[in-house]
């Protein structure tokens, strides 16, 4: 067997092997695949650009934001970070009032990122509109292997904090050496690189874990058959959610003598997974009931 490529992990990839690991090792997970029709909601998405109530295109991955936002408030169980020592068997759950969501974003390298999208549940579509543009253009920006070992250097010393000391050291020498190694800047390009402002680049607080995490892979995968079935919850967080891409299905519906008919329907797969020692399936039902009410009843969004 011939050897085509051998590819050493760049700091993304120690970042995502290393948070994906931690995730599988301790956390018992648990996944239901939600699939709402969403003709009508589509549509109204559609009247809403077209009204002219709004000065900027309203997106569907934006508007999704807004909806899982005005989710997680009917469910705020979800918006929550957990602590738990096995040993002793003692753990505690804290919610947060503000909805620092993590969204996966696809980088202009092609790799795959997760951005902390800052207090999303406190703004209105055109600000959020906005907030995701002026993310975009923050990561145009920003060199994202800097700001990526910043995050990764933070946690390391918060684990020698912790008297995690080894482990500390292992992650050291695996960024610092041979081949292995992870190149930042330095000399007049750090300089030059740290000399943008902060309001024009990410820092390492858009990197950082936020308290419940978004994915769209349905932006990517609108033309594949298929659906997520499983996601990794990013530690300590509770809750982790990945939108599919919207499909033709055949829909049951009544006509107007209540008779049962088949026509043609959108559906949209969404998978929610959860902790199973921070959360029940009963804790997802209020976000899920939230949900259906704004795609059966999307006039609802004219107001946000």
């Amino acid at each position: 067997m011939k050897a085509i490529k051998e590819t050493h992990f760049g700091i993304a990839r120690k970042i995502v092997a290393n948070m994906t690991l931690e995730s599988w090792k301790t956390i018992p997970h648990i996944s239901y695949i939600y699939e709402p029709e969403v003709s009508r909601f589509v549509e109204v998405v559609k009247e809403l650009n077209e009204s002219g109530k709004f000065p900027v295109k309203i997106t569907v991955n934006t508007i999704m934001l807004k909806a899982l936002c005005e989710g997680f408030k009917a469910a705020p169980q979800l918006n929550a970070h957990i602590e738990f020592n096995p040993k002793l068997v003692r753990g505690k759950v804290t919610q947060y009032d503000e909805i620092h969501a993590g969204m996966t974003w696809i980088l202009p390298n092609g790799e795959m990122m997760t951005i902390n999208l800052h207090d999303i549940g406190n703004k209105n579509l055109v600000e959020l509109t906005q907030y995701v543009a002026d993310v975009a253009r923050k990561i145009g920006n920003t060199n994202m292997e800097e700001v990526m070992f910043s995050v990764s250097f933070n946690d390391t010393m918060q684990k020698l904090k912790k008297g995690k000391i080894m482990k500390a050291i292992y992650r050291l020498i695996g960024a610092k050496t041979g081949k292995h190694k992870v190149t930042t800047l330095s000399g007049q390009a750090k300089k030059d690189y740290y000399a943008i402002p902060e309001t024009d680049r990410l820092t390492a607080d858009d990197i950082k874990q936020g308290t419940v995490t978004i994915s769209n892979i349905g932006s990517v995968t609108r033309d594949i058959p298929g659906r997520v079935a499983m996601l990794a919850i990013i530690p300590p967080q509770v809750f982790v959610c990945c939108m599919g891409s919207i499909t033709k299905k055949p829909v049951i519906k009544q006509d107007e003598n209540g008779n049962d008919i088949i026509t043609i329907g959108q559906e949209l797969p969404i998978d929610l997974v959860f902790d199973h020692r921070a959360l029940d399936f009963g804790d997802l039902i209020p976000f899920i009931r939230r949900l259906e009410d704004i795609f059966k009843n999307p006039e609802q969004m004219y107001e946000w």
